[in-house]
């Protein structure tokens, strides 16, 4: 059980993930362990709805599943949380880039840095 964070159904996004307390710039929301996946497992995963879930893995060829509540924040191009990959402990550490407030859903941009507009081709992002 996590008392940090909560998930949450959200409108027309499904689920999101909410702070359950205050985060300042620079905590630490959530550790997550990965699953890595090699160049032909991740063709694979992309025939199926995993697809929606899969983040690059040292290099966009190569895929991961991000457990804990990883996978399911959602985007956002104004994100109020980066992520960012720890190869040697083979994990994805959240961290909030603005203060989040109790109650408020945090968000990362799926592109990777907070600040990248490209937009999103799998899916309609409200701005």
């Amino acid at each position: 059980m996590r008392k940090n964070i909560v998930v949450r159904r959200v409108a027309k996004k499904g689920r999101g993930v909410f702070a359950a307390r205050n985060f300042k710039v620079g905590d630490v929301i959530e550790n997550c362990p990965v699953l890595t996946f090699n160049t032909k497992e991740r063709k694979q995963l992309e025939k199926t709805s995993l697809n929606y879930y899969i983040y690059p893995w040292r290099s966009t060829r190569g895929a991961s599943l991000i457990l804990g509540y990883g996978s399911i924040y959602n985007h956002s191009y104004h994100p109020n949380a980066d992520w960012k990959q720890n190869f040697k402990t083979v994990s994805m550490v959240y961290r909030a880039i603005k203060p989040i407030k109790k109650g408020e859903e945090i968000t990362v941009n799926y592109n990777g840095e907070p600040d990248e507009q490209t937009p999103i081709d799998w899916f309609e992002v409200e701005k």
